[in-house]
């Protein structure tokens, strides 16, 4: 079709609501080249230059000319909303089918197949699910216009934010037609992940590819190693930076945390993780019309989010990769002349960072575990099934579950909600690309632990040289660099803020499937033999008593007094009703005295008589050792008895010192209150973190 620059340059005006807008450097060229179908051609431009203005035009121009609807695959569907919003201003009619809007499903594919909808929206997931391919994709196959693969670098093992999924648009690919319109498009991409987008999107690719350079933002590193210092120096810095922010956490727990003790500052601030759930939206667009001072996010608020004027993003704790660290602190200022980017790191950051790397892939072990399972029953298993079979996380299932799958050929397939073997074997290409991703990895958060070292003013220059663009062209930050010494005041306050914080531990309803053959119970437990909702002081090893709770187990062979004060405290805060009348503890084999010991202090300091009545009949594998919470409930049927002393009839405080399945605490209050006592309370001095 002939390409029509009058009609383009309107419709940029009309989507970005501004009467002078122009096209940005290789915008237009982008557009002209998909609109004149001269072939695939990936984009690869800094986060704000407006990649999706290139395809909602282009889908536009396409759409007037006679064309049939473009496809766009992108892993942000919930995060396009502004960029919709924009699209539906230039009268391109854009719809999404995605796990989220199901009940749309039926009236979007109506639409579809009358010819009603310009621009189809997909998440990758989508192309795995056979009724989408076959009901939905098949009838509209041979009408697209277009095919756009946003986020690109997400189909390439060396993106920084791989999505196992994508892989199915290799084989998709593959089968187009080679004069089939093709966009891909990102703003993450060094020179190995774009040869590894021209391997799979070609065979003959163009590329567009952008400067790197960002002049608006001026970045910085701080080493603050504890917590406390960090949400120290954010509570002193917020109160003085100008504009709005997001600042960013490794982990959901942190998000929480770091938004919990600003917001006891004065600062209105929202956290924003992938447990947010329906108060996304509204939180986005609390932060685009500044009605919070800072969203504190996990990398759920990531790609695709726009907001131009940013004016900080603020790390509370190192990233992974380089690539990663670029694409988050890229949203900050893209239309200010200046904004702060700042990396805050810490003593945890490595562990975590760690822990993700080594948790990307299943082991051999892991896959040997599930597919030996799944030879032994030839009718198949489903997730829940294997649980009762595997030593193994739900989550280690699933990501090995997941990966297996999405191998061509597959070794398992899912029939209805079982999955069963293949014909065909793994192939040990898998393994190759495990370790090779895993090395990189490594290496990627060793390039951020050099950036975290850099001197002020080097940070731009490096960022550009490690994604392989042009490091000369770097100018000097446009701000000063931020304070690096925190106020010792507020360090106290922020201590004191992690020390006061307690953990529901929540009871358990049933027993697992299978149920307890040994205590000769099933299905669900009985309301009079359920623990109340108890109390764990911390975390296990975290910022605040986590450490102490850590070094008195493994270390001191006994709890700091500290830690009896702190648990008096956290109880009268509680105070639970019916209060408790006496105090009992969950034995041990393994550290026979420290729990016991632990607790005649508490019991003292709490004016209440001890009485140990639970005793353990048989040593059983540590329960952190049992991946599963199946698994748990197992490994403690049968091991936990009472030793025949008088129960006093009245409430109990039950005392433990980790909580992690919670099928001990069950148990124990199931024991109790069977025999004769009160309503059970359980406190315990950590959880793991990681209770499933």
């Amino acid at each position: 079709m002939a390409y029509d620059p009058k009609r383009a340059l309107e419709l940029l005006r009309i989507g970005s609501g501004r009467a002078d807008a122009t096209f940005r450097d290789g915008q237009e060229d982008a557009i002209r080249h998909i609109a004149e179908g001269k072939g695939r051609l990936l984009v690869v431009q800094k986060t704000g230059w407006g990649k999706s203005f290139v395809y909602f035009i282009a889908t536009a121009l396409l759409r007037e000319a006679g064309a049939g609807p473009a496809l766009l695959i992108s892993p942000l569907l919930a995060l396009m909303r502004n960029q919709i919003t924009a699209a539906e201003r230039m009268g391109v009619r854009a719809a999404t089918i995605n796990s989220d809007n199901m009940d749309d499903w039926t009236a979007v594919e109506g639409k579809l197949s009358r010819g009603e909808i310009d621009i189809l929206l997909i998440s990758p997931e989508r192309l795995a699910n056979e009724r989408f391919r076959t009901q939905v994709l098949a009838g509209i196959a041979a009408q697209i216009s277009m095919l756009v693969i946003d986020e690109a670098h997400c189909i390439s093992d060396w993106g920084h934010d791989f999505r196992p999924h994508y892989r199915l648009l290799e084989r998709i690919v593959k089968t187009l037609p080679p004069n089939l319109r093709l966009l891909a498009t990102t703003a993450t991409a060094n020179n190995r992940v774009m040869e590894d987008l021209a391997a799979v999107l070609g065979p003959k690719i163009d590329v567009s590819r952008g400067d790197l350079n960002r002049t608006s933002l001026s970045l910085q590193t701080i080493r603050l190693p504890s917590q406390a210092e960090r949400l120290a120096w954010l509570a002193e810095q917020l109160a003085t930076l100008q504009g709005h922010g997001i600042i960013y956490t490794l982990t959901v727990r942190d998000a929480n945390q770091v938004a919990e003790w600003l917001k006891t500052q004065g600062f209105n601030v929202e956290a924003y993780t992938g447990e947010t759930g329906d108060r996304r939206e509204q939180l986005e667009q609390a932060l685009l019309n500044n009605q919070v001072k800072a969203l504190v996010a996990t990398t759920a608020l990531g790609m695709g989010y726009d907001k131009p004027d940013l004016a900080f993003v603020i790390h509370y704790q190192m990233p992974g990769s380089v690539v990663a660290y670029y694409q988050q602190v890229g949203r900050a200022g893209r239309a200010l002349d200046s904004a702060y980017g700042v990396l805050l790191s810490g003593e945890e950051e490595s562990d975590i960072t760690d822990w993700f790397i080594r948790s990307a892939f299943p082991t051999r072990q892991e896959v040997a575990d599930v597919l030996e399972a799944l030879e032994e029953e030839p009718n198949g298993l489903s997730v829940p099934e294997m649980l009762g079979r595997l030593n193994l996380s739900k989550g280690r299932v699933e990501k090995t579950i997941a990966l297996l799958s999405l191998e061509a050929p597959a070794p398992i397939a899912k029939q209805g909600s079982k999955w069963q073997l293949t014909a065909a074997t793994l192939s040990e290409s898998f393994w190759g690309r495990a370790e090779r991703l895993t090395a990189l990895r490594r290496d990627e958060h060793q390039q951020m632990q050099e950036y975290v070292g850099l001197p002020f003013g080097d940070h731009m220059g490096f960022l550009i040289g490690a994604l392989d663009g042009d490091p000369t062209v770097v100018t000097e930050p446009a701000l000063p660099p931020l304070p690096t010494t925190v106020d010792t005041e507020l360090v106290k306050a922020a201590v004191s803020f992690l020390r006061r914080t307690s953990l529901p531990i929540d009871p358990r309803k049933k027993w697992p499937d299978g149920g307890m053959p040994q205590y000769g119970v099933k299905g669900f437990i009985a309301p009079a033999h359920q623990a109340e909702s108890g109390k764990a002081l911390c975390v296990w090893g975290d910022a605040g008593w986590g450490g102490l709770v850590r070094q008195g187990k493994y270390h001191d062979g006994r709890f700091s007094d500290d830690l009896v004060t702190a648990c008096v405290k956290m109880i009268r805060d509680w105070s639970p009703q019916p209060t408790p009348t006496w105090v009992t503890c969950v034995p041990s084999l393994r550290h026979p005295g420290l729990v016991p010991d632990f607790t005649q202090r508490l019991a003292a300091a709490l004016g209440l008589p001890f009485h140990m009545v639970i005793t353990k009949t048989d040593a059983r594998p540590e329960q952190k050792t049992m991946a599963n919470s199946t698994q748990q409930a197992r490994n403690i049927d049968g091991s936990l008895a009472l030793n025949g002393q008088i129960i006093p009839p009245g409430p109990v405080l039950l005392v433990d010192d980790m909580v992690d399945s919670r099928w001990t605490l069950t148990v124990s209050a199931w024991l109790l209150l069977k025999n004769g006592s009160g309503a059970v309370w359980p406190m315990a001095l950590s959880q793991t973190g990681h209770d499933e």
